[in-house]
Parts: structure tokens; C-alpha cells; sequence
């Protein structure tokens, strides 16, 4: 991976534009998520990281951005993800001065984001048991869109499933405030229509 410019940062982990260059000569553009140094040493973030590695392999749809490989490299982790040529919604409405999308391009964004929930909610395992998949933290920052107008869902850090709910504490709250259902922000069991809370406020905003 031939790493190029940052082109977006959390408290946790960066995000790059890069190159991959495998042998035989080919060359692929991704975006690669490196966790922050000094958060390479916690290990509940670094299980997080490697849990949204393993989930979001695991997805194939248009709507989701798709993880290629997780590595570790220099005493920290990274996953190489699909690039997605555009910008997250929030930077799209950000200049807008609040002033509504067209309502063509709302009612499209909400098609696709429904879309890919639909999928992710109905998700199930090798032997047809439901994974009962939530995403948790669906706001703007976190919707890309391309410069072709694809709609890509993207950051699944804290995306939980009900078998392995034990990755997070009972009773934590994570996500966006802004754009919980009241039984997230208080902490409880939670399903499905918790995101599609969170795709009403988004809408709503757009």
C-alpha cells in the first residue's frame, strides 16, 4: 500500500488515500484506516477495529463500503477499504446554509440507505440463524456519497450483532447523541428500527 493524502480523521484512526500495488502489476485505489498510535495499545479499540474488519468482509452490497484486508504495520493496525471518489453527506449539506437537498436527491438517498439497512438488518449466518446486525451510528459524516452519485454506508466500528453483543458493555451507549433512538441513548437492547431512527433524523436534515 503507497499511502497518499489524509483525507478524513477521528479521535481514534485516520483515514488515507492509497495505492495498492500487489505483484503482477496492477494497481487499486482504496482508503486505508489506520488506527492512531497511541491508541494501537488499547485493546478493546483494537478488537473493535479487528470486529469491524471481520463484519464488514463479510458484506457485499452497492450501498455498503466494501473492507479488502486488515493488517498491522509500524505497531499499529489498519483496513483497506473501498475508495469512494466524493464526499460524506455532512460536507454536502454543510454549505447549503441549511437549505433543503432537491427533494429528487432526498427521496434517493433514502431509497439506497434503506436499502442497504434492509440488507444489513436481514443479514444471517453460515446456518440461516439471524445475526440481528444494527449499525448504531448512521448520521451524515458516516454516509459517503460518490461524484457518480452512489450512496455508500460507511463506518461499522461499533456495529453489534446479537451473538456477539458481548464485545460491548451492557448498559454503554455509543453512537452519534445527536441522532439516537431514546432506548440507545439510554443504554438498552436495541434492534434494527434503532437505525432507522437515525435514517429519519438524517433525512430529515438532508
Amino acid at each position: 500500500y503507497v499511502l497518499h493524502e489524509r483525507v478524513g480523521a477521528g479521535g481514534m484512526a485516520e483515514v488515507y488515500r492509497a495505492t495498492y500495488s500487489p505483484e503482477g502489476g496492477f494497481e487499486k485505489q482504496v482508503a486505508l484506516k489506520r488506527i492512531l498510535p497511541s491508541y494501537a495499545d488499547d485493546a478493546a479499540f483494537v478488537t473493535m477495529f479487528r470486529r469491524e474488519a471481520e463484519l464488514c468482509s463479510s458484506l457485499y452490497h452497492p450501498n455498503i463500503v466494501q473492507v479488502f484486508d486488515l493488517g498491522r504495520h509500524g505497531g499499529t493496525y489498519f483496513l483497506a477499504m473501498e475508495y469512494v471518489d466524493g464526499l460524506p453527506l455532512s460536507a454536502l449539506l454543510k454549505p447549503r446554509n441549511r437549505r433543503p437537498l432537491p427533494l429528487s436527491a432526498a427521496t434517493f438517498l433514502a431509497a439506497e440507505l434503506a436499502s442497504a439497512l434492509d440488507y444489513l438488518h436481514r443479514r444471517t449466518s453460515a446456518d440461516g440463524v439471524p445475526l440481528r446486525l444494527v449499525h448504531r451510528d448512521l448520521n451524515p459524516p458516516n454516509v459517503l456519497v460518490s461524484r457518480i452519485g452512489e450512496v455508500k454506508l460507511s463506518d461499522f466500528g461499533i456495529a453489534r450483532d446479537a451473538v456477539r453483543a458481548n464485545l460491548t458493555v451492557a448498559g454503554s451507549v455509543r453512537g452519534k447523541l445527536g441522532y439516537m433512538a431514546p432506548e440507545q441513548a439510554m443504554g438498552k437492547d436495541i434492534d434494527g428500527r434503532a437505525d432507522l431512527f437515525a435514517l429519519g433524523l438524517t433525512l430529515h436534515e438532508a
